[in-house]
This record gives structure tokens, C-alpha cells and sequence, in this order.
């Protein structure tokens, strides 16, 4: 039934660009704004979505604007969110995300919602089952359950492991795809033996082991090709948010398509810098066909992605 099925936390971002951090007392005109959905699977699944793999979530999210907004943001990029649960008299998260053109850096504001995560006993197991993978980016008892439906039906998980958690490790071998951030990397080793290190985590069960290193690039290692090092692309960045995520969902797409592992890892840096050109973590998402262009000839065709930004910029009014 689907390519992926996704279960996450979807949340509102409202994102805000500036010239430069204001100091204390101080302050700085606004040079965009844009509301967008957010959440790691969310806008990795939306990423995913934009490149063509068929998917749907499985989440939960308030009785208010911000979550009706998520759901319909699943609904315009193609993804089934009829498996997201509204919980009445609940609310949803918000983030504000803060950007600066001086340094494309970025801080967060966090207000979490009350709406309760999906519950094991939420679970849609038949389109779990009909799924081939399973997105995920944490542990827990919901998850854990979803992991061993998929599998019992020969299915895999794959795991965008933004952050390191003992959970994550002790139940690594039952992870099909590991690709994890830096943070996790300095966590568990601090250095640079790269491939010793990928070779190691490798032992301990996935198929697939990937470290994003930001702007030092991607390392990665399988069975089946061994390891590889990718540097990362050079774009003008305006806003960091979110490329992990849109990373994760453009690895799932390029590995959908039957590409390599390392020719995967490509395309998905590719996907990511170029979201890194437009503020927010779905706005600057591009197509297929702009993800092939800009490999081919470094060039990003910014016509269908600017007509995004500005569907964006006009966000709740889009409820």
C-alpha cells in the first residue's frame, strides 16, 4: 500500500529571518516570515513525498489551527493522513524558529502542545504491514510495537537518529537503516576514524550506517559496497532548520529508487542544501527534477520553489 509509513510528532513552525541577532534590549527588522509544518518524520516524510515515494503518517495533533494545518500540509503533498488523530481540546506544538542571514545559523523556541502521541493501541497494523518501511526517530513503546509489526511482515525500519539515546543503542540491531547526526557521532566516539567507526556500528545489526557531519559532509558503510565519504555541496545557505530531516526523507527517496548507497547519500545531500537556499523546513523542498538538474549541472531552478515560499508566507490563512 505504501512505499513509507511514518510515525512522528507533527508540530507548526513559524519561522523568522533576520539580518543579524539582536542584542539584548535590542532588536531587528523582520526580513521574512513564513509559517510551515514541522517535526522530523513529518518533513521527512513530506521530502520524501515531494520526490515521488507514496507515503502516510501516523500521528497525533490538537483540536486548534496549527493542527489543522499540519494535516492538510500531509494532504497537499500526497501523503494519507487519515491515520492522524485529532485529540479534541488539545493543542499542538509550536516552535519559533529563529534565523540570521549573517551567520545561516538558527535557534528554536519551543511551546509543546498537550496533544497526547499515538498509543501502541492506535496503531493501524494492516498499514503497517502493507508498508515497506517504517519511519521513525525515537524508541518507545509505540514504536518498538510498530518495529515488530513491520519486520513480521518483511518489511524494514529506518531511523533518522538525530540524537543519542541508550534505548537507540540497545535496540540498534532491530534498525534496517541507521543514519544518525554528528551529535550522535561525537557521542559515541569524538573522532575522526571515520570508517572504524561506521564498520563498528555496522557489526551491531543495520544494513545501512550513515553519519550526517554538517557542513563536513556525509559518511557511510554497508556490506554490500563498503565505505564511502561525501563532501558537502556548496549553496548559499539562508536557513538551516530542518535539512537533517529533509535529508532522511530524501535518503529514503534516492534508496526507493534503487540507487547505490552512496549515490543515495548524494542525492539526499543535494535534497537537503538545496531546502538550506529558502528559510523553513519544507518551503525550500525541492522536485525530483530540480534535485537531477542540480546534480547534473549545479544549477537549482528556483520556479516551483519560490512559488512554494510564497504559499508559505501566507500560512495559517491556508487553514
Amino acid at each position: 500500500m505504501y512505499d513509507v509509513i511514518g510515525i512522528g510528532e507533527p508540530c507548526m513552525d513559524m519561522n523568522v529571518n533576520v539580518p543579524t541577532f539582536p542584542r539584548p534590549n535590542g532588536g531587528a527588522k523582520v526580513q521574512e516570515l513564513s509559517w510551515q509544518g514541522g517535526g522530523k518524520v513529518s518533513s521527512g516524510m513530506v521530502a520524501a513525498a515531494r520526490l515521488g515515494v507514496r507515503g502516510a503518517m501516523i500521528a497525533a495533533v490538537g483540536e486548534d489551527n496549527y493542527g489543522a494545518f499540519c494535516r492538510k500540509d500531509f494532504g497537499r503533498h500526497g501523503i494519507d493522513a487519515s491515520r492522524v488523530v485529532v485529540r479534541p481540546g488539545k493543542t499542538t506544538s509550536l516552535s519559533i524558529v529563529l534565523s540570521d542571514y549573517e551567520t545561516g545559523g538558527r535557534s528554536i523556541l519551543y511551546n509543546n502542545g498537550t496533544a497526547q502521541g499515538i498509543t501502541p493501541e492506535e496503531l493501524d497494523w494492516a498499514a503497517i504491514r502493507d508498508s515497506r518501511y517504517l519511519f521513525i526517530t525515537e524508541i518507545s513503546p509505540t514504536t518498538l510495537a510498530a518495529m515488530d509489526c513491520i519486520h513480521d511482515a518483511g518489511g524494514k525500519v529506518f531511523i533518522d537518529a538525530d540524537g543519542y539515546s541508550q534505548d537507540m543503542m540497545d535496540h540498534i540491531a532491530q534498525l534496517d537503516l541507521f543514519v544518525a547526526s554528528e551529535f550522535v557521532y561525537n557521542t559515541l566516539f569524538g573522532d575522526e576514524r571515520f570508517e572504524e567507526n561506521c564498520r563498528s556500528v555496522l557489526a551491531m545489526g543495520p544494513e545501512v550506517v550513515v553519519f550526517t557531519l554538517g557542513e563536513r559532509g556525509c559518511v557511510g558503510i554497508s556490506r554490500e559496497e563498503g565505505f564511502f565519504r561525501l563532501p558537502a555541496f556548496s549553496v548559499p545557505v539562508r536557513d538551516t532548520v530542518g535539512a537533517g530531516d529533509v535529508y532522511h526523507g530524501g535518503f529514503l527517496a534516492g534508496w526507493l529508487m534503487g540507487l547505490s548507497l552512496r549515490e543515495t547519500a548524494r542525492f539526499a545531500s543535494a535534497v537537503a542544501a538545496i531546502k538550506c537556499t529558502r528559510i523553513g523546513g519544507r518551503a525550500g523542498i525541492p522536485d525530483r527534477p530540480t534535485v537531477e538538474r542540480f546534480l547534473r549541472e549545479g544549477v537549482i531552478d528556483y520556479t516551483e520553489i519560490d512559488q512554494r515560499v510564497k504559499f508559505y508566507q501566507r500560512g495559517l490563512e491556508h487553514v
